[in-house]
Protein backbone atom coordinates (compact mmCIF):
# COMPACT_ATOMS: atom_id res chain seq x y z
CA UNK A 1 0.00 0.00 0.00
CA UNK A 2 1.40 3.02 -0.85
CA UNK A 3 2.22 5.77 1.57
CA UNK A 4 3.20 9.19 1.99
CA UNK A 5 5.50 10.97 4.64
CA UNK A 6 3.58 14.06 6.35
CA UNK A 7 5.55 14.89 8.50
CA UNK A 8 8.67 14.00 10.80
CA UNK A 9 10.24 14.97 14.21
CA UNK A 10 13.63 14.56 16.48
CA UNK A 11 12.64 13.44 19.98
CA UNK A 12 13.57 15.94 22.92
CA UNK A 13 16.83 14.74 24.63
CA UNK A 14 17.44 11.88 21.66
CA UNK A 15 18.58 11.58 18.36
CA UNK A 16 15.34 9.67 17.68
CA UNK A 17 13.46 10.78 14.78
CA UNK A 18 9.72 10.31 14.73
CA UNK A 19 7.88 9.70 10.93
CA UNK A 20 4.20 10.08 10.55
CA UNK A 21 3.00 8.60 7.29
CA UNK A 22 -0.12 8.51 5.89
CA UNK A 23 -1.89 5.96 3.40
CA UNK A 24 -5.44 6.03 1.87
CA UNK A 25 -6.74 4.35 4.96
CA UNK A 26 -4.49 4.88 8.05
CA UNK A 27 -1.69 6.79 9.40
CA UNK A 28 1.36 5.01 10.83
CA UNK A 29 4.09 6.56 13.13
CA UNK A 30 7.78 5.15 12.93
CA UNK A 31 11.21 5.34 14.58
CA UNK A 32 13.31 5.73 12.01
CA UNK A 33 15.85 2.45 11.59
CA UNK A 34 13.45 0.67 14.69
CA UNK A 35 10.06 0.07 12.99
CA UNK A 36 6.17 0.79 13.78
CA UNK A 37 5.76 2.49 16.97
CA UNK A 38 1.56 3.15 16.37
CA UNK A 39 -0.95 2.95 13.85
CA UNK A 40 -4.35 4.03 13.53
CA UNK A 41 -5.57 0.37 12.61
CA UNK A 42 -4.18 -0.76 15.64
CA UNK A 43 -5.39 0.94 19.14
CA UNK A 44 -7.15 -1.31 21.25
CA UNK A 45 -5.03 -1.57 23.91
CA UNK A 46 -4.46 2.22 23.81
CA UNK A 47 -8.71 2.54 24.02
CA UNK A 48 -8.20 0.33 27.13
CA UNK A 49 -5.69 2.33 28.68
CA UNK A 50 -7.97 4.92 29.05
CA UNK A 51 -10.74 2.89 29.48
CA UNK A 52 -10.10 0.87 32.11
CA UNK A 53 -8.90 2.92 34.94
CA UNK A 54 -11.95 4.86 34.75
CA UNK A 55 -14.01 1.77 35.24
CA UNK A 56 -12.47 1.23 38.48
CA UNK A 57 -13.41 4.55 39.99
CA UNK A 58 -16.49 4.92 42.47
CA UNK A 59 -17.58 8.00 40.08
CA UNK A 60 -16.42 9.47 37.11
CA UNK A 61 -18.30 12.39 36.99
CA UNK A 62 -15.48 14.99 37.94
CA UNK A 63 -12.28 13.44 37.81
CA UNK A 64 -8.30 14.64 37.36
CA UNK A 65 -7.01 12.64 34.44
CA UNK A 66 -3.26 12.88 33.68
CA UNK A 67 -2.04 11.48 30.57
CA UNK A 68 1.63 10.91 29.91
CA UNK A 69 2.15 10.38 25.89
CA UNK A 70 -0.63 12.03 23.34
CA UNK A 71 0.22 9.34 20.62
CA UNK A 72 -2.56 9.45 17.75
CA UNK A 73 -5.13 10.62 20.72
CA UNK A 74 -6.84 7.19 21.33
CA UNK A 75 -6.06 6.79 25.09
CA UNK A 76 -7.06 10.55 25.62
CA UNK A 77 -10.46 10.00 23.29
CA UNK A 78 -11.17 7.22 25.81
CA UNK A 79 -10.71 8.80 28.81
CA UNK A 80 -12.85 11.66 27.31
CA UNK A 81 -15.93 9.19 26.64
CA UNK A 82 -15.60 7.62 30.32
CA UNK A 83 -15.79 10.50 32.33
CA UNK A 84 -18.38 13.30 33.00
CA UNK A 85 -18.50 16.84 32.18
CA UNK A 86 -16.87 18.68 35.08
CA UNK A 87 -13.66 16.38 34.59
CA UNK A 88 -10.12 17.81 33.70
CA UNK A 89 -7.60 15.76 31.79
CA UNK A 90 -4.43 16.98 31.10
CA UNK A 91 -2.21 15.06 28.41
CA UNK A 92 1.50 15.53 28.59
CA UNK A 93 2.91 15.04 25.21
CA UNK A 94 6.96 15.78 24.61
CA UNK A 95 7.23 16.00 20.93
CA UNK A 96 4.87 19.35 19.59
CA UNK A 97 5.02 17.79 16.50
CA UNK A 98 3.03 15.13 17.49
CA UNK A 99 0.31 17.97 19.10
CA UNK A 100 0.30 19.26 15.63
CA UNK A 101 -0.14 16.38 13.66
CA UNK A 102 -3.43 15.59 15.96
CA UNK A 103 -4.75 18.93 15.16
CA UNK A 104 -4.35 18.03 11.72
CA UNK A 105 -5.81 15.15 10.05
CA UNK A 106 -4.08 12.43 12.16
CA UNK A 107 -6.91 13.71 14.81
CA UNK A 108 -9.95 12.58 12.31
CA UNK A 109 -9.38 9.12 13.35
CA UNK A 110 -9.40 9.81 17.17
CA UNK A 111 -12.67 12.64 16.56
CA UNK A 112 -10.27 14.98 17.39
CA UNK A 113 -9.97 14.84 21.42
CA UNK A 114 -7.63 17.79 21.57
CA UNK A 115 -11.03 20.16 20.83
CA UNK A 116 -12.94 18.79 23.65
CA UNK A 117 -12.85 21.46 26.74
CA UNK A 118 -11.93 19.46 29.21
CA UNK A 119 -8.24 18.64 27.62
CA UNK A 120 -5.63 20.54 28.68
CA UNK A 121 -2.23 19.74 26.85
CA UNK A 122 1.51 20.29 28.60
CA UNK A 123 3.86 20.50 26.30
CA UNK A 124 6.86 18.65 27.93
CA UNK A 125 7.53 15.64 29.58
CA UNK A 126 4.98 13.79 31.62
CA UNK A 127 8.16 13.36 34.18
CA UNK A 128 8.50 16.67 35.38
CA UNK A 129 5.39 16.65 36.07
CA UNK A 130 5.12 14.26 38.19
CA UNK A 131 8.62 15.43 39.78
CA UNK A 132 7.61 19.30 39.68
CA UNK A 133 3.89 19.60 40.89
CA UNK A 134 1.65 18.56 44.23
CA UNK A 135 -1.51 18.33 41.78
CA UNK A 136 -3.30 14.71 42.86
CA UNK A 137 -5.17 12.57 40.12
CA UNK A 138 -7.87 10.42 40.13
CA UNK A 139 -6.12 8.56 37.10
CA UNK A 140 -3.00 8.34 35.90
CA UNK A 141 -2.44 6.57 32.16
CA UNK A 142 1.01 6.39 31.17
CA UNK A 143 2.26 5.43 27.35
CA UNK A 144 5.36 7.21 26.60
CA UNK A 145 7.26 4.51 25.10
CA UNK A 146 6.69 0.54 24.18
CA UNK A 147 6.80 -0.21 27.99
CA UNK A 148 9.57 -0.59 30.76
CA UNK A 149 12.29 -1.47 28.09
CA UNK A 150 12.84 2.25 26.03
CA UNK A 151 12.20 2.13 23.00
CA UNK A 152 12.07 5.67 21.52
CA UNK A 153 14.37 7.62 24.46
CA UNK A 154 16.10 6.05 27.11
CA UNK A 155 15.31 8.89 29.08
CA UNK A 156 11.89 7.50 29.88
CA UNK A 157 13.70 4.87 32.12
CA UNK A 158 13.06 6.88 34.85
CA UNK A 159 9.47 6.93 34.79
CA UNK A 160 9.43 2.74 35.44
CA UNK A 161 12.47 2.74 37.81
CA UNK A 162 11.24 2.34 41.70
CA UNK A 163 12.31 6.08 42.27
CA UNK A 164 9.15 7.15 39.14
CA UNK A 165 6.98 4.50 40.35
CA UNK A 166 6.74 6.30 43.73
CA UNK A 167 6.72 9.53 42.64
CA UNK A 168 3.32 8.27 40.09
CA UNK A 169 1.95 6.65 43.50
CA UNK A 170 2.21 9.51 45.57
CA UNK A 171 0.42 11.07 42.35
CA UNK A 172 -2.48 9.44 42.81
CA UNK A 173 -5.09 10.05 44.97
CA UNK A 174 -6.37 7.60 47.45
CA UNK A 175 -8.73 5.28 45.71
CA UNK A 176 -6.85 6.49 42.68
CA UNK A 177 -5.53 4.45 39.70
CA UNK A 178 -2.20 4.18 38.04
CA UNK A 179 -2.22 2.76 34.69
CA UNK A 180 1.38 1.64 33.08
CA UNK A 181 0.54 0.83 29.09
CA UNK A 182 3.37 -1.55 27.41
CA UNK A 183 4.11 -3.84 23.99
CA UNK A 184 5.08 -6.89 26.50
CA UNK A 185 4.62 -8.64 29.60
CA UNK A 186 7.01 -7.44 32.10
CA UNK A 187 6.70 -9.55 34.99
CA UNK A 188 10.12 -7.73 36.37
CA UNK A 189 8.02 -4.70 36.37
CA UNK A 190 5.21 -5.89 38.12
CA UNK A 191 7.26 -6.60 40.87
CA UNK A 192 8.42 -3.30 41.22
CA UNK A 193 4.74 -1.81 41.11
CA UNK A 194 4.21 -4.39 44.38
CA UNK A 195 7.00 -3.51 46.09
CA UNK A 196 6.22 0.25 45.87
CA UNK A 197 2.96 -0.59 47.74
CA UNK A 198 0.48 -1.06 45.46
CA UNK A 199 -1.92 -3.83 44.64
CA UNK A 200 -2.00 -4.57 40.57
CA UNK A 201 -3.60 -6.46 38.34
CA UNK A 202 -2.63 -7.45 34.74
CA UNK A 203 -4.38 -7.49 31.54
CA UNK A 204 -3.75 -8.42 28.15
CA UNK A 205 -5.59 -6.55 25.65
CA UNK A 206 -5.35 -6.91 21.45
CA UNK A 207 -4.01 -4.56 19.66
CA UNK A 208 -6.45 -4.80 17.48
CA UNK A 209 -10.04 -6.53 17.14
CA UNK A 210 -10.13 -9.98 18.86
CA UNK A 211 -6.87 -11.73 17.19
CA UNK A 212 -3.45 -11.27 16.84
CA UNK A 213 -0.80 -9.31 19.01
CA UNK A 214 -1.92 -8.58 22.58
CA UNK A 215 -0.11 -5.33 24.45
CA UNK A 216 -0.35 -5.54 28.41
CA UNK A 217 -1.83 -2.95 30.98
CA UNK A 218 -1.12 -2.98 34.68
CA UNK A 219 -3.61 -1.36 37.13
CA UNK A 220 -2.28 -0.37 40.02
CA UNK A 221 -3.83 0.68 43.54
CA UNK A 222 -2.76 1.92 46.95
CA UNK A 223 -2.83 -1.00 49.36
CA UNK A 224 -5.43 1.02 51.41
CA UNK A 225 -7.91 2.50 48.55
Amino acid sequence: MKRTLSGQAVIPGSDSVMKLYQSKDDCTIVIAGKGELMSTRKHGSEDALGRLPCELLESTEAVNVLIGGLGMGFTLAAVLAATGANSQVVVAELVPEVVEWNKGPLGSYSDYPLNDARTTVYQGDVCDLLRGTDTSYDVIALDVDNGPEAFSSTSNNWLYSPEGIACACARITRDGVLAYWSATPDSGFARQLRKGGLRVSEKSVFAHGSKGTKHTIWLARHLQG
